[in-house]
């Protein structure tokens, strides 16, 4: 686990300043009615997650509720196909089938300690939706979900997982009803309610301390990937590490243990979209520049005169307009290398390792599966690629995918 440090004055790659930047990306953009409840967070967050009593039951839940720690897979196959050494970080196989069930733990819990009675999230792909409707099913605590109504249609199994653990579903139905405009209800929502609530963001988004907050609880996957990294190859450390990303938790949690080691190649992957010039993108470091959005400055896909780009993918958990400011940080630097894949190439990716590997991942990972064919890969490297959730979610897609090949044959 993480030691708590303290904030230095231009902050690092894995921890924002005393501000909340990350160089010169962060900080807290927020209306007044909220300031009460972010100051409340931002005091006293870290003395929360690493109280002893805190950290034993959160711990106990990541193991005996999620099924902790997740494998990390030698997938034989798929490196054979690119002549080098490929891991897959198993987090499909978490509870609710992906890595949001780490922060959505650790943050409704923290709610607890600090006395709030309801809970409120946004969900694109509906697995930090369905993810924080579990705990607070598990917690006996009301929980409230945004999402848009077009991700309601296409992510149709999530939307009645949440439903069935008892949470309330609030469709978007303002923009392109999706990510971002689930988000503006959420924080509406938080706003007039801001005493008995907390919001549960789940990406590394938002004002600080909620981009470092949900890093933290989500650095558990890089934490243990170096013990199992050191089991099965000798050293702690792979060559590179793989995630795909939208605002970015799983991502933050893949590289967070990896940011200092130099000699380990940090690979974010973004939705390209229909491509990304095509004006149906995601791509936020390829189309984007520094920005307001949803609480914090980063890079935003935006207008000439700073009105938000509507974003576009298949894949509902990356179709966002921004990124988290840790990750444009990264970009900014130079120490992430940022890539996109398009719809097609992601589907194509998807279906390549479920056919070599019997795994059907999740669109969003797929996109980071992507970054193999992009890479000039040797026999000596070892990949690892963070494999954030399963594909159960979006079987409908890929059996539309199957049927328009079918009809197309």
């Amino acid at each position: 686990m993480i030691n708590i440090t303290s904030f230095n004055q231009k902050g690092t790659y894995k921890q924002p300043n005393i501000f909340g930047y990350y160089g010169d990306f962060g900080g807290a953009y927020i209306p007044e009615m909220l300031h009460r409840n972010v100051e409340e967070l931002k005091s006293r967050y870290l003395e929360i997650m690493y109280e002893p009593g805190f950290q034993q039951e959160f711990q106990a839940l990541l193991k005996d509720y999620v099924g902790r720690p997740t494998p990390l897979f030698l997938a034989e196959r798929l490196s054979k196909k690119y002549n080098t050494t490929i891991y897959l970080k198993r987090e499909d196989l978490n509870h609710t089938g992906a890595h949001k069930i780490n922060n959505a733990i650790g943050q409704v819990l923290l709610a607890q300690r600090l006395g709030k009675k309801r809970i409120i999230a946004e969900t694109g792909a509906g697995q930090h939706g369905v993810a924080t409707a579990t705990v607070c099913a598990l917690k006996g605590i009301e929980c409230v979900v945004y999402m848009g109504e077009v991700d309601i249609e296409r992510q149709a199994p999530n939307v009645a997982r949440m439903k069935m653990l008892g949470a309330k579903v609030v469709p978007a139905t303002s923009g392109s009803k999706t990510l971002k405009d689930a988000t503006n209800e959420a924080i509406r929502a938080w706003i007039n309610d801001p005493l008995e609530t907390h919001y549960v963001i789940g990406s590394v988004v938002g004002p600080h301390p909620y981009p470092d907050m949900v890093a933290r609880f989500q650095s558990v996957i890089s934490e243990e990937v170096r013990w199992q990294l050191k089991e099965k190859t000798g050293s702690e450390l792979p060559t590179h590490v793989i995630a795909c990303v939208g605002g970015g938790s799983n991502a933050a949690g893949a590289f967070y243990h990896f940011l200092d080691d130099d000699n380990v190649q940090i690979i974010a992957v973004e939705a390209a979209g229909h491509g990304i010039n095509s004006g149906m993108s995601a791509a936020t470091t390829q189309l984007g520049k520094p920005g307001v959005l949803h609480g914090s400055k980063s890079l935003v896909m935006q207008t000439a005169d700073g009105q938000v780009v509507e974003p576009h993918s298949i894949s509902a958990g990356l179709d966002y307009p921004g990124i988290g400011p840790m990750h444009a940080h990264l970009y900014a630097t130079g120490r992430g290398k940022f890539l996109s894949a398009t719809d097609n190439e992601s589907l194509a990716a998807a279906f390549q390792l479920t056919r070599l590997e019997g795994i059907i991942p999740a669109l969003e990972s797929a996109h980071a599966l992507c970054a193999l064919d992009q890479l000039k890969l040797s026999p000596r490297d070892v990949i690892v690629v963070c494999l954030s959730g399963r594909g159960d979610k979006d079987l409908s897609t890929y059996m539309k995918a199957m049927e328009n090949v079918a009809s197309q044959s």
